[in-house]
C-alpha cells in the first residue's frame, strides 16, 4: 500500500503559543494564554489529538507525522489517517448542504482543477476542534479552502489551506504542508 507522510514535529515537548500574534481577536488571545499557563505548568501536555479526539479542520493538515491515505471514489475522497484511524470525507458535489450541522470535521465538499489538483471548501466546524497543535481556538464562523496538488511526477502532494474566521482572526492566513509518498509492506 501507499501512503502519505507530511513533515514530523520537531520537539515533543509542550506547545507554547505566541500570544503577541497580532491576528487573533482578545477571547483567542486570552484562551491560548490559559493554555500556555498549563503547558508551562504540566510535565506532559496532552493535545486533544493525543488524546484521540478527531483534530477537525485545517488541525488535519498540521498533524501530519503518520501516513494519510487518500482513496478516490465517483463520488468522493476518503482521506484516512492510519495512526488513529481518523477518516474525512469530502463530498465530490456541487455545493454544501443548504443546513450544515456543525460537526468535527465540517462538511467538506471538494472538485478538481485540472487533472492534480484537489480543492476542498469546508464548513461547518464545530468549536471541539483547534486550527493547530498549539490549540488555537476558532468559531463556527471558520471556513477553509484547501488546496491539494499532486507534484513531482506523482511523488509528493504540496496541501494549501486558506483559512477564514473573523470571530477568532483579525485577517485570514494560510498555511501550507507538503506529504511525500511511502510505500509500506
Amino acid at each position: 500500500t501507499t501512503g502519505w507522510r507530511g513533515s514530523p514535529a520537531s520537539s515533543r515537548n509542550n506547545r507554547v503559543a505566541d500570544l503577541s500574534n497580532p491576528i487573533l481577536q482578545p477571547w483567542a488571545r486570552e484562551s491560548l494564554r490559559k493554555l500556555n499557563a498549563l503547558a508551562f505548568s504540566e510535565p506532559l501536555f496532552l493535545t486533544p489529538k493525543e488524546r484521540c479526539w478527531p483534530i477537525g479542520v485545517p488541525g488535519w493538515l498540521l498533524y501530519p507525522v503518520t501516513p494519510v491515505y487518500f482513496l478516490q471514489t465517483p463520488k468522493e475522497v476518503v482521506l484516512v489517517w492510519q495512526e488513529d484511524h481518523m477518516v474525512r470525507h469530502i463530498y465530490l458535489t456541487d455545493k454544501h448542504s443548504p443546513n450544515v450541522k456543525p460537526s468535527w470535521f465540517g462538511e467538506s465538499i471538494g472538485h478538481y482543477e485540472n487533472s492534480d489538483t484537489l480543492v476542498v471548501d469546508t464548513i461547518g466546524l464545530n468549536t471541539k476542534t483547534f486550527v493547530d497543535s498549539y490549540q488555537t481556538p476558532h468559531t463556527e464562523q471558520l471556513h477553509v479552502v484547501e488546496r491539494y496538488h499532486m507534484m513531482e511526477g506523482g511523488k509528493a502532494i504540496e496541501a494549501v489551506a486558506h483559512v477564514e474566521d473573523p470571530g477568532a482572526f483579525t485577517t485570514p492566513w494560510t498555511a501550507y504542508q507538503r506529504y511525500r509518498r511511502v510505500e509500506q509492506g
